[in-house]
């Protein structure tokens, strides 16, 4: 494929986002199909389009089977509410359609088992567009670590820490899923940003899987206060299941622990927490750090004289990804430019999926298993989506 016929399904805000800060800039694909549940929403991109000066005239279609159907893509951009991907990844699938599928937890490990057979069955490309895996600092950590320079691996953590109070609230002016994601569910609802760079890091279904999860949150206050202190109507005497912080321990088959934090319901900065740490040193998101063991000195030991110091090493660890690649208006700092490079590269190329259905897979079911986790007050244990291909897969496919 030189040119890729796309067709965009679920164009809220994620997805006219997607095409503003990443697709628009693309000229390896063709745009033939907008598709959403909501009309305006399709029309909208289809001026965005128009006045960016792209010459496609897409269809639009209010109905995915439709879309899927009758456009003609060779490839879907699936963007809609989380309890969708799955079943409109799997109806593309079955017809030959590559996905790019956005991310979210998942809602039973049946379904997530569907996903791996129809891949299976049908071999047809599927990608989760993970964008956190493309971080400039993330890829630097996922380099060093290939390179042996935190010696072993022995604990991770990453977070979704980040205040959606706003958007969660506003949930039935704006059309979005998540508010009634965080009155009906509790538990890691949205695992991949956090799990993803850390899953490659650890070469999880490559040498490597996680074996159990315990998850705990507490018990929610902060979007009912926040409903009362801003006066919203609509919802007031509506009670929220999504605990305020959820915290959930991981353990790896070969020994490393993860801590994974989700944040969304108090007023905080925004950060991923992401950590790795090992025998020779670390890295840190949270002060922009990176402490070696090799570069110790006296002065170094005072911790707090070793902030915002990753530039030296960017010099010469940056992941090859990042060298020649400098973002100008692409969203999130140009990784959701990065994610679908990697995304239509492959599909291209016909190589394997950076970011596969078995990682899909696996990330996704960290929400079913916290769900479990938090509810009953136990350790469960994960899935093998790979079915043991994870003891002999060296092959982690490389971002």
């Amino acid at each position: 494929m030189e040119k890729i016929k796309v067709a965009l399904i679920g164009v809220g805000a994620r997805g006219e986002g997607l095409y503003r800060v990443a697709l628009k800039f693309r000229k390896d694909i063709e745009i033939i199909a907008i598709c959403d549940e909501y009309i305006d929403r399709c029309e909208y991109v289809v001026e965005e389009m128009k006045k960016d000066g792209r010459t496609e005239k897409p269809q639009v279609h209010t109905d995915y089977k439709k879309c899927i159907d009758e456009s003609g893509a060779q490839a879907i951009v699936v963007a809609t509410a989380w309890e969708a991907h799955i079943r409109v990844s799997m109806y593309a699938m079955e017809r030959g359609v590559a996905v790019a599928c956005e991310v979210g937890g998942s809602y039973s490990i049946e379904s997530l088992w569907d996903l791996v057979k129809c891949y299976e069955r049908t071999q047809t490309p599927i990608m989760m567009i993970e964008n956190c895996c493309y971080g400039k600092l993330e890829l630097m950590a996922l380099n060093m670590a290939r390179q042996g320079v935190f010696g072993k691996i022995l604990h991770c953590e990453g977070g979704y820490r980040h205040d959606l109070r706003q958007e969660v609230t506003e949930g039935n002016k704006n059309r979005h899923y998540r508010l009634q994601q965080y009155i009906h569910r509790n538990t890691e609802n949205y695992p991949t940003h956090e799990i993803g760079p850390i899953a490659k890091i650890l070469n999880i279904n490559a040498g490597n899987r996680f074996v159990s999860l315990y998850s705990m949150g507490n018990t929610p206050a902060g979007l009912e206060e926040y409903v009362k202190d801003k006066n919203i109507e609509e919802l007031k005497g509506v009670k929220f299941q999504q605990s305020d912080v959820v915290t959930t321990l991981i353990k790896c088959q070969n020994g490393e622990t993860i801590t994974l934090h989700l944040d969304t319901c108090m007023p905080r900065y925004y950060s991923r927490g992401f950590l790795v740490q090992g025998t020779k040193g670390l890295v840190c998101e949270e002060n922009q750090s990176i402490y070696l063991e090799k570069d110790f000195t006296e002065e170094m030991g005072k911790w707090t004289n070793n902030f915002n110091n990753l530039d030296k090493y960017y010099e010469e660890y940056c992941h090859p990804i990042w060298e020649d690649y400098n973002p100008s208006k692409e969203g999130h700092g140009g990784i959701d430019y990065l994610v679908f490079d990697g995304f239509f590269e492959a599909l291209k190329a016909g190589k394997p999926m950076p970011i596969d259905v078995y990682d899909m897979a696996t990330w996704m079911v960290i929400s079913v298993l916290a769900e479990q986790s938090m509810l009953t007050g136990q350790t469960v244990a994960f899935p093998d989506f790979t079915n043991g291909k994870w003891i002999l897969n060296k092959n982690n496919f490389a971002l």
